[in-house]
């Protein structure tokens, strides 16, 4: 039997100290929660598991690998976008064709799942939903259940006014295959409010068991603390590394290597790591002492629970608190009661930490300092303020409006009193509100501010200069991730703003004493009129407008309710193309779509293509930044099809030049090239270090790999609707259609893979990347480039944002690329072998 563990939990309630490890490797007891479940189901016969992931996975992977050294076979599954509870158990259906067990990844308890897994068998149930009683059922859904243990009813998270039952679902569930015919595939879908109405309407077999045994939700940083307090108790059965022993009158429990000096009190109800240290004079109770800690003399340490490799200094006193990982308490700090202090944080000798107080990863409390407030978003950013796409956080939870007012403040003193900044944003209100308190920040340093309110980045980009603005920020929902948010700054000239730029305001914001404006400096909010047209006419003068309506074009262009609705009707009006317009209009729900969604989206411009006879089709991203294209076939071109098969007619229509590409684009690019007389500049991945390129005067056309074009006769800078109408126009000037054009292009087949890789190997990773390289013809432009042949490459190129290596491949020999992912996916495991995982 197999059981699925649901274990994508980001742990927000816990930060901070989920903040650098997803919630179910949040250790109790030294053991992260997950491996209390896995020995859980390990001891009820469970050897096949399947885990469900999402948040930061590479750190439970690396910790579980296949599973063997934990004696069981463990699966890992990541859907690619957020589908509800059930629908991603319905992810995983082909591989469950018997009964299964569903269970939440970060709980503690001892549940008796055998005993479930029986009345479940007894009962003939479709569905079995394990319960248990609880004094406060609010956070929780609370079932009701006949004698016979049918399910009657249930409410999920209800208010006391609803609260009908102290039973509430635990989120173990014994259920049968035939449940995945009520879950629709690809969809949202949750078990509480989608599939268990369903199957109880149907009365198809939905019970209820009601388990005697332990259950608590770590849900937040209380829960947590009190429910090291009940192991330690032993209210809960669970298995702990080490050995318990007596010292002295005292029953502990110690792993390996501990050394614990004489005369140091511990008292009964004490678990210490291995590798522990604790000096003369000690006192430690009711507490978890972690791998690798060192508790200095004279140290007191009460109802605590400290993380593996930190340190306790002389004469410091700790009660009900948490200490995350490689935290250094200084001597004779004090640290009150409800304290949470996460990962690599220094607690100055003398410091005083108020009851209440939570720090936020690496920060510095000064010696002899007295913190009463938490050290939480400013110092969030302590490393680095700008990441890849600008500033990027969590919406309304690390980028708030107190956040934003100060970016806006350090933003404006970088640019200075009387500078003027034009804003902007997308659909969602997220934004707006996030957009509007940048603006009272930059306000409050005397700049002056133009507001477009919504609008597309290109024409965004294209107004900066036009009025003498010296920057400009959008504020934007990531395309990738519905929760997060994106600040971006752009410079003069409506570019990236430079790294330089970056640290000059992150040093504002982190120094915290940028100056200013007087009241009497205040200045205004307008609202820039002419934007739209500069960006129409600029266009419509660049473009060859009398080429594109000799081509007699029928186009399909659905827009995915983005703000380029706003504006390129109107200019489509011009050019004398027959449109077909598909979601024209703003949606602030759409502004984010998972890849199953885009992929739709792209299904349906391919069947309108095809019952309308259309020429093309085109589909703009949400920040009209990328283009999607859908050929006179109905085909939808690959992105990396259409960025060669758009080079290729930028080749054709120029006639000479260059273009530019990034180091993963295939090498049929260069041979095209070749054929016509053209250059190929290899460039960096990222974006804006492509747009660099752009700037250069050879350079007619830049395209990545992901739907993204530069066309610099009109700006430099991706812009999916001038890439649309230089597209037309050179389909019209060289009389040709998509799907024939693609035919003069070699087949070809890049594949990509993602290697886990930690942090703090990235570097020792690299470094043995490019010794490997030395012998073979290679480049170093952005990650490691190796050549096998002409044609055969690979490249090997750390993440800018996640613990991750990339892998490119391309192969035209002998060996395939999928081979050739494959060996060098073991060289970086195999380079980073000496890592050790698994810090619970």
């Amino acid at each position: 039997m197999k059981a699925v563990i649901m274990a994508g939990g980001f742990g927000t309630r816990l930060r901070p100290l989920s903040t650098n490890i997803p919630k179910p490797m949040v250790p109790m007891a030294n053991i992260p929660m997950l491996e209390h479940i896995v020995e859980l189901l390990k001891s009820h016969g469970f050897n096949e598991m399947i885990m469900m992931l999402y948040y930061q996975p590479e750190s439970i992977t690396s910790h579980f690998g296949d599973g063997s050294k934990f004696g069981v076979k463990i699966e890992y599954l990541k859907p690619d976008s957020d589908l509800g509870t059930a629908g991603c158990v319905k992810f995983t259906e082909d591989k469950l064709r018997e009964r299964f067990l569903v269970i939440s990844g970060d709980v503690l308890t001892d549940f008796d799942i055998t005993a479930a897994l029986e009345y479940h068998r007894q009962k003939n149930a479709v569905a079995t939903l394990v319960l248990t009683r609880v004094e406060n059922p609010l956070a929780y859904g609370v079932v009701i259940t006949s004698p016979d243990g049918k399910i009657e009813r249930f409410l999920e998270k209800p208010s006391w006014g609803e609260v009908f039952s102290d039973t509430i679902n635990t989120g173990i569930y014994v259920l049968e295959p035939s449940v995945f015919d009520y879950i629709p595939a690809g969809k949202n879908f949750d078990f509480s409010k989608d599939l268990y109405p369903a199957i109880l309407a149907d009365d198809k077999g939905l019970y209820g068991y009601i388990a005697t045994g332990y259950w608590k939700d770590i849900g937040n940083l209380d829960e947590y603390r009190l429910g090291h307090y009940d192991i330690l108790e032993g209210k809960v059965k669970v298995k702990l590394r080490g050995s318990a022993v007596r010292r002295k009158d005292a029953e502990i429990f110690t792993g390996e290597n501990v050394k614990i000096v004489s005369d140091a009190e511990i008292e009964s109800g004490v678990v210490i790591g291995s590798g522990v240290v604790i000096e003369s004079g000690a006192k430690i109770s009711r507490s978890v002492i972690g791998d690798n800690v060192t508790i200095k003399s004279g140290a007191s340490v009460s109802g605590s629970i400290i993380w593996s490799g930190s340190t306790v200094g002389e004469g410091a006193r700790l009660k009900e608190s948490v200490v995350g990982y490689n935290v250094l308490i200084g001597n004779k700090a004090v640290i009150q009661v409800g304290t949470v202090i996460s990962d690599e944080t220094n607690i100055g000798d003398g410091a005083t930490i108020r009851a209440g107080v939570k720090i936020w990863p690496h920060k510095t409390v000064e010696s002899g300092s007295t913190l009463s407030t938490s050290l939480i978003w400013s110092d969030k950013w302590n490393k680095a303020l700008f990441g890849t796409w600008g500033i990027a956080g969590l919406a309304n939870i690390e980028i708030t409006p107190e956040f934003a007012t100060k970016v806006g403040a350090a933003y404006g003193a970088y640019l200075g009193k009387g500078a003027y900044v034009i804003t902007s944003r997308d659909a969602h209100p997220a934004c707006r509100m996030i957009k509007r308190t940048m603006i009272s920040g930059l306000l409050s340093a005397g700049v002056r501010v133009g507001d477009l309110q919504t609008a597309p980045m290109p024409v965004f980009r294209y107004e900066i200069g036009k009025e003498g603005e010296a920057g400009g920020i959008h504020v934007k929902m990531s395309p990738k991730d519905p929760r997060i948010m994106d600040i971006k700054f752009f410079d003069a000239n409506g570019d990236d703003i430079s790294i330089q730029q970056e640290k000059a305001i992150e040093q504002m914001f982190l120094r915290e004493d940028f100056k200013r404006a007087h009241p009497d400096e205040i200045d205004e909010v307008v609202v820039p009129p002419r934007a739209a047209e500069y960006y129409r006419t600029g266009y419509l003068k660049t473009i060859n407008k009398d080429v594109i309506r000799a081509g007699k074009m029928k186009v399909v262009i659905d827009y995915a309710y983005s703000t380029a609705a706003l504006i390129f009707p109107g200019i489509f009006g011009k050019l004398g193309v027959e449109v077909i317009a598909l979601n024209s209009y703003i949606d602030p729900q759409k502004v984010t779509i998972s890849f199953a969604e885009r992929r739709k989206y792209l299904e349906q411009l391919s069947d309108i293509v095809t019952t309308l006879d259309a020429d093309v089709g085109f589909m703009i991203d949400n920040g009209a930044e990328r283009v999607y294209i859908v050929d006179e076939k109905g085909k939808i071109i690959p992105n990396e099809t259409a960025q060669i098969l758009t080079a290729l007619l930028a080749m054709k229509t120029y006639k000479k030049g260059a273009i530019a590409v990034p180091v993963n684009s295939s090498c049929v690019i260069d041979e095209l090239a070749a054929s016509h007389g053209f250059e190929v500049l290899r460039t960096p991945t990222l974006p804006k270090n492509m747009m660099r390129y752009a700037h250069r005067p050879d350079v007619v056309f830049v395209g990545n790999t992901i739907g993204g074009y530069i066309f610099p006769e009109f700006q430099c800078a991706f812009d999916a609707l001038y890439s649309i109408g230089k597209i037309l126009e050179m389909m019209s000037a060289l009389g040709v259609r998509l799907n024939r054009l693609a035919r003069e292009i070699p087949t070809f087949e890049i594949l990509h893979e993602r290697v886990p890789c930690p942090w703090d190997k990235k570097g020792a990773v690299m470094r043995k990347a490019i010794e490997h390289a030395k012998d073979k013809r290679h480049e170093l432009i952005d990650g490691v480039k190796i050549y096998l042949s002409k044609t055969d490459w690979i490249l090997m190129l750390p993440d800018a944002e996640e613990s991750y290596f990339h892998l490119w491949a391309e192969t035209r020999g002998v060996k395939s690329s999928g081979k050739l992912i494959e060996e060098y996916s073991n060289k970086i495991k195999e380079w980073r072998q000496d890592y050790k995982v698994g810090r619970g």
